[in-house]
């Protein structure tokens, strides 16, 4: 199993961030895939890949609740990291769009999402996209860069059968599933089934949406079990089946992922 997206850099983890690891392995995940948050998020999200190479991977980018005032300097000195030749990074993450608490810059939100989608075709990365309560103009921006070769992943989706349908209209872009597809009233499962098994990845977003059984707890990679536990039952299909052509989705879209 590959976890594309969890945030165990965290200091919910300050305590317990190595055995999290070991939990991890434990239950079979082979890779952890770090999105990154803000400015503050890059040395801690380094210094985990740097203790756990080749096992915890980073991506670098700046998380649409995280666009404030100054919001271009931040950009201009986190594609400065990407310039490096030898950069480290997997993909262009978190980016994206996020209208639910906050309306107030929605224009600045779009600007950067659309600086940081640039990034992706300037150096070659996938996308890792978050998208809350603004669909529509999600769609939008991308759809300004058709052009380009763009793929991905549309972390997180929770949405209905006919936004699904439209996000997998761009052809190198997949959707990450977690921890909502286990809750007992999501509709999610009744989505999935319309969806190919090849158009998906799995995650946990971890700490954050723990899946059924551990609801009210913290989450952690090792959960990322449980969701590919509930994928397998949706499709009929086994978990080994879920993990060999989840993985292939993985590599297909994160080539610098070992």
């Amino acid at each position: 199993m590959i976890d594309t997206h969890c945030h165990i850099y965290g200091s919910e983890y300050e305590e317990d961030r190595e055995p999290v690891i070991q939990r991890a392995r434990q239950a079979g995940v082979e890779r952890i895939l770090l999105p990154n948050i803000n400015e503050t998020s890059i040395e801690p999200m380094l210094s985990l890949c740097h203790t756990f190479p080749g096992y915890c991977y980073p991506m670098m980018g700046l998380h649409p609740e995280d666009v404030t005032d100054d919001y271009s300097q931040v950009l201009d000195r986190m594609e400065e990291l990407l310039k490096d030749f030898a950069h480290p990074y997997v993909a262009i993450g978190e980016v994206g769009l996020d209208f639910y608490w906050d309306g107030s810059r929605v224009r600045q939100q779009i600007n950067a999402f659309s600086r940081q989608i640039e990034w992706a075709v300037r150096y070659g990365l996938p996308l890792m996209i978050h998208s809350r309560s603004a669909h529509s103009e999600l769609v939008q921006t991308i759809r300004q860069y058709a052009s380009e070769e763009l793929f991905g992943v549309f972390h997180c989706f929770g949405g209905t059968l006919e936004e699904a349908q439209e996000l997998l209209s761009f052809n190198n872009f997949v959707l990450g599933i977690g921890g909502v597809l286990t809750f007992k009233k999501s509709p999610l499962p009744d989505v999935l089934r319309q969806i190919p098994l090849q158009r998906i990845v799995l995650e946990t977003d971890s700490p954050y949406l723990t899946p059924v059984p551990y609801r009210g707890k913290r989450n952690e990679p090792a959960y990322v079990a449980e969701v590919m536990r509930k994928v397998a039952d949706i499709y009929n299909v086994s978990p080994h089946e879920v993990e060999k052509v989840t993985n292939s989705n993985v590599k297909r879209i994160f080539s610098r992922v070992n």
